[in-house]
This record gives structure tokens, C-alpha cells and sequence, in this order.
């Protein structure tokens, strides 16, 4: 026969809440005060609390009640639970707001520090109250994080990562790619930049699969070029940062590109080599009304912006 000091009794939610009013605010009557009751309820529910539990949780101090060790666990294990509710609780006031009031929005860190900003500045001011959570990240984790229902929309340049029945993809642009280089270098007085120019130049290019990148390597060697030496790196911005150096020349998406034309020399190639934005959403979850703004937001951006060759003049 199980002993009666070893029966477990149930703590209800009016008694961890008084409990939790008098840990944050040190009186059984301010503790009243912040949850709108009587004095005498809290003071009931804490006896309760310490009799179902069998532990010491205050001791009186001058007035005060000054919680044992015991109390101060306890009121850990409250605050992480509380917490959490806080959380449904703000999901929930948001929803009641703008219908599904949060979106969660990933894209590849190039569109991230070029298009995305203003998208995003200009979305927010037909949704204000819109909790948004913005990730950059690659291509291929755009894919896994739609697929596993971490993203709502995945907004990238390589499409290498979004075959498959699973998701739905739109093209929202479609530009020319360009070449980077620094404004000191040999070529910057060119008008445009094909294959033959990368012989015996550095090549800067990113270190994994990549739609662009594979397409430019490939026209190298169609062209039976050999660049003298190759850079490879993570990002489209570092190869920015490497050709302003001056550490050699390579070909980028023009959206990273117009971060850097003040200080980089940006150049067409020829042949041209197409970029493409593609947003893409999983097609098993129903998309939601501000996923939907937000496509025809980041559409209506690029029928807006300039259609003139994105280079620069030296």
C-alpha cells in the first residue's frame, strides 16, 4: 500500500497563480491587486499550495513574505509555463488582429542585403501590426525550412534547390548577370565582358552548387579558358568585397551588385547569362492572405525599379 506522504495531489491554476503573483510582487495584497481579487484568496490559495505540495514556500519578513529555496524552483518551472502561455496568448491577439498575423519569410543573404529591405519597408506599412521573421540563408536551406513548415515564403536566384512536386514556385524577375571588378582594373573601361577577358585574371566565385555560378564555369570552359588563379568564397557580397579590393573579377546577380556600384566598376556580359527571383511556397499548406500581399509586394517591387541595365559608369 502506497503511504499517504507519497500521494500525489494536483495543483490547480488559480492556486500556481497566486503563488506566482506573490513571488513578483512580495504581499499577498499587492499579489491581489495584480490579480484583481481579495486578500483572503490569495492567502487560501497559497495555504492550499503549501499543503498539496507539502513544502515550506514562504517565510513572513517585516512584512514581507520571503520565499525558501524550495519556492524560488518552483517559481521557475511556473515562469517557463507562464511564458509559453504568454506566447499563445500574443499569437492568439495577433490572429484576432490581421487573421494569420505572423509570416516568416526566408531568402538567400544577396536578396536579403538588396531587395528585401525596401519590400519588406514598403509591406509593412499596408501591415503594421504584422509580426514578420525575416532569415537569410541558402538556397538549399530556403527548400528544407518551406518543406518542413519553418518558412511561409522562400524568396532566391537559384532554382537548383526548389525542384520537386512540393513546392510551387513563380518567377517575379528576370534580369542579365554581371561582372564585378574594381575600379582601377584593366577591364573597367569595357563595355561588356565575355569569357575571353577571364584568361589569365583571378576568378572570384562561390565555393558551393550554385545556378550562376555553374552556368559561368561552364562558358569558361566551352571557351577553353583558364583564369590564372580562382578565389572561392560563401557569399555574392564577399566577391563584391574582393573585387573592390582589386583581388580579381567575377560574375554576380545584379541585386548584390547595386549594393557595391558606388564603389565597384559593374559591367553586362556577353553573351548575357540570365538571373531569375523565384519565390516559392509549399503547395500541401494553403497560403495564407498576408503570404499572398507579400508576393504581389515583392512583384509590384520589380515592376516599379528601373529596367535600364543595372552597371555603372566609371
Amino acid at each position: 500500500m502506497v503511504g499517504a506522504e507519497n500521494v500525489s495531489v494536483r495543483l490547480n491554476f488559480r492556486q500556481i497563480e497566486a503563488f506566482r503573483a506573490v513571488m513578483l510582487t512580495g504581499t499577498t495584497i499587492a499579489a491581489a491587486n495584480m490579480l484583481n481579487t481579495t486578500q483572503p484568496s490569495i492567502s487560501r490559495a497559497l495555504g492550499q499550495i503549501q499543503a498539496a505540495a507539502k513544502l515550506k514556500l514562504f517565510e513572513l519578513d517585516r512584512g514581507r513574505l520571503r520565499p525558501t529555496p524550495e519556492a524560488v524552483m518552483l517559481f521557475e518551472a511556473v515562469q517557463r509555463n507562464f511564458l509559453g502561455l504568454e506566447a499563445i496568448e500574443e499569437t492568439v491577439a495577433l490572429l484576432r488582429r490581421s487573421g494569420i498575423g505572423r509570416l516568416r519569410v526566408a531568402c538567400t543573404p544577396a536578396l536579403g542585403m538588396s531587395v528585401m529591405p525596401a519590400v519588406m519597408a514598403k509591406f509593412k506599412t499596408h501591415q503594421p501590426d504584422v509580426h514578420i521573421t525575416l532569415r537569410t540563408i541558402s538556397s538549399y536551406d530556403v527548400r528544407e525550412g518551406l518543406l518542413n513548415g519553418l518558412y511561409d515564403l522562400g524568396v532566391t536566384t537559384n532554382c537548383l534547390d526548389l525542384e520537386g512536386a512540393q513546392l510551387q514556385t513563380k518567377v517575379v524577375d528576370q534580369v542579365g548577370a554581371v561582372c564585378v571588378m574594381s575600379r582601377s582594373h584593366h577591364l573597367a573601361t569595357n563595355v561588356h565582358v565575355a569569357p575571353r577577358h577571364f584568361q589569365s585574371e583571378t576568378l572570384l566565385t562561390l565555393d558551393r552548387e550554385d545556378e550562376l555560378s555553374d552556368e559561368w564555369r561552364r562558358a569558361l570552359r566551352q571557351a577553353k579558358v583558364r583564369p590564372s588563379s580562382v578565389i572561392e568564397t560563401t557569399y555574392s557580397a564577399t566577391i563584391c568585397r574582393l573585387a573592390e579590393a582589386g583581388a580579381g573579377i567575377g560574375v554576380v546577380n545584379p541585386y548584390i551588385a547595386s549594393v557595391f556600384s558606388e564603389v565597384l566598376r559593374v559591367v553586362p556580359l556577353k553573351p548575357s547569362i540570365d538571373v531569375k527571383v523565384f519565390v516559392a511556397y509549399p503547395r500541401h499548406v494553403s497560403m495564407s492572405a498576408l503570404a499572398s500581399a507579400l508576393i504581389s509586394q515583392i512583384s509590384d517591387h520589380f515592376k516599379v525599379v528601373t529596367r535600364a541595365p543595372r552597371t555603372t559608369k566609371r
